[in-house]
């Protein structure tokens, strides 16, 4: 057995005998990265299709992001709330304008981004809409992920986030998602707020009907009730837009931001919102150490300039219509369904479990990740190039007919 080898199997052993076994990662022990390639304890190097669930949609180790953060160690890194830094400031002005918004409340992760916006929306709703103490509602959808904290599970419906955890925290109507009618049907005089995924990522990379983010945002206008668009996963130009609800020309009332908002760096995340509305929050209300600190900001204010030059959202699109070219022509035989935006795809096996599709592509030298049973998603950095992209579409089909 080689060293590395050894090396490789210790770390599982150890995770395996004293971390939480709340994920069943693949067999797989990376210990570099760089672009949209990684490479394990061996040596050997792997496609990343999956980038950190959009965490990474600059890659690995991107040259503007590690130098920011490199400088910004060598000065400051948390003050905590308790006082004023020199950039957060400036990531606030800077995010807020990429978002065509007033104000921001960074947070760290995608979780507490969700949890700080539903605090808002009920805040807003007995502040400024009028609802009585203690009785509003905020409709979500069937199918959704918003994360893991007993708040956010409590309105899921898949039982292995769900079962065991309760009692949950009432205050949330379930509806279809896709179906405006039914949304339009649970509005009642106590709904503050709609929360949503533009597109529903963990779900399988579920694209809602054409019109149908139109339509929510319309009905939200004539009932007074605030639109929450979670762009943990779909936002900041994965979707070959700098957020999904642009593919429709929409505008939500928040925001919700994580994950790519960090580089592959830091945990950054955001709610985005009007002064008017984020105005309910209050000092003492609502909080954290870490959000907005000096680093988070450091990087953050990267991330937003990289994106401000609309540079990777075009080449999420470009290459995301030679993605969808390349899925559609898997056999229909091996693939019942294919679901692409930008570069952003869900593939629908049939025949073989997602995950035995992933040990396959994973040991072709591809990293990507299932869900649902079934299905696998890719999602690459948006930095690949058309040449490794299309490679690794090949190692799918050749797996495929493996």
């Amino acid at each position: 057995m080689t060293t590395q080898a050894s090396a490789a199997n210790a770390a599982i052993q150890a995770m395996d005998a004293h971390a939480a076994h709340n994920y069943h990662p693949l067999p797989v022990v990376l210990a570099r990265g760089e672009g949209v390639w990684v490479w394990d304890t061996d040596g050997r190097r792997y496609l990343d299709m999956l980038a950190g669930y959009s965490a990474l949609n600059f890659g690995h180790r991107h040259p503007r992001l590690i130098v920011a953060a490199e400088a910004q160690l060598g000065r400051l890194t948390l003050t905590s709330r308790a006082f004023h830094n020199d950039l957060l400031g400036v990531f606030a002005t800077e995010l807020a304008d990429l978002c065509g918004m007033d104000a921001i409340l960074p947070m760290n992760t995608g979780a507490e981004a969700v949890e700080t916006a539903l605090k808002m929306a009920r805040k807003w709703g007995y502040q400024r809409k009028g609802v009585p103490a203690d009785q509003a509602e905020i409709i979500v959808m069937g199918g959704n992920f918003h994360g893991r904290t007993t708040t956010i599970v409590g309105f899921s419906d898949d039982p292995a986030a769900r079962n065991g955890f309760g009692p949950f925290t009432p205050g949330f109507v379930r509806v279809e998602y896709g179906d405006a009618a039914a949304f339009e049907a649970a509005i009642t005089e106590r709904t503050v707020g709609v929360l949503l995924e533009p597109i529903q990522g963990e779900a399988g990379v579920l694209i809602p009907p054409a019109g149908y983010l139109r339509a929510v945002r319309s009905l939200c206008t004539r009932h007074n009730v605030l639109m929450l668009a979670d762009e943990i996963q779909s936002g900041l130009g994965r979707t070959g837009r700098t957020f999904a609800c642009d593919h429709e020309d929409v505008v939500p009332d928040a925001y919700i931001l994580g994950k790519a908002l960090g580089g592959g760096i830091m945990p950054v995340s955001a709610v985005v919102a009007r002064r008017d509305v984020m105005d309910v929050f209050q000092p003492g209300e609502h909080g954290s150490t870490f959000g907005g600190n000096p680093l988070a900001c450091a990087v953050g204010i990267e991330v937003v300039r990289m994106l401000a030059t609309g540079e990777y959202q075009e080449r999420a699109r470009t290459l995301g219509a030679v993605l969808a070219d390349r899925l559609a022509a898997l056999p229909s035989d091996k693939v019942a369904a294919v679901r692409v935006r930008g570069l952003w795809a869900g593939i629908d096996i049939v025949g073989r479990s997602g995950r035995d599709i992933c040990e396959g592509l994973m040991r072709r030298g591809v990293l990507a990740k299932d869900t649902h049973g079934s299905t696998i998603r890719l999602a690459p950095p948006l930095v690949i190039e058309q040449a490794d992209l299309l490679w690794a579409i090949d190692q799918l089909a050749a797996e495929l007919d493996g």
